[in-house]
């Protein structure tokens, strides 16, 4: 497996992203996630968006964009983690661990001093990773935050002195 740096409208993360949407729907039961996203939003050193490939087949994704919008409960110094992804035949495989540790390096190098993200109820996989991964729940943020079923975690990039 790579993991190869990529941008958000490049024609394989537009697909993986259509999957991640239909996955989204069928979980909980709507149009998916209706959060306003731009490739401009993961372009270094504002965010970065990652694919892993196996030779040239896409398997899976995921970004960090630097959000620190107050109003909706983001802190400065924060880097939000968005459309974390793998194909179903390509889970367990440890593809989302390495796809995290990745961009909680790329964040930390860009300056970031904490990664946040909003999941599910419906996402008890992701809930597994993140908190096996050192996240913990915090308040809310975001554009769910008002969503029973949302949960927001957030995980220290900085190194304890």
């Amino acid at each position: 497996m790579e993991i190869r740096p990529s941008r958000y409208d490049h024609p394989d993360a537009v697909a993986l992203d259509a999957l991640v949407q239909q996955e989204y729907a069928r979980r909980y039961g709507d149009d998916g996630d209706i959060t306003p996203l731009t490739p401009e939003m993961f372009a270094p050193p504002h965010g970065a968006y990652l694919i892993a490939y196996a030779g040239a087949r896409p398997l899976a994704t995921g970004g960090w964009r630097r959000q620190e919008d107050a109003a909706e409960g983001y802190a400065v110094g924060d880097a939000e983690i968005k459309r974390m992804f793998v194909l179903p035949e390509a889970r367990g495989r440890g593809l989302a661990r390495r796809i995290l540790a990745a961009l909680e390096a790329d964040a930390r190098a860009a300056g970031r001093s904490r990664m946040v993200l909003e999941t599910g109820t419906k996402q008890p996989e992701a809930l597994e990773l993140y908190a096996s991964s050192g996240y913990v729940m915090v308040e809310k943020f975001g554009l769910y935050r008002t969503y029973e079923d949302s949960r927001c975690m957030a995980k220290s990039l900085v190194e304890p002195a």
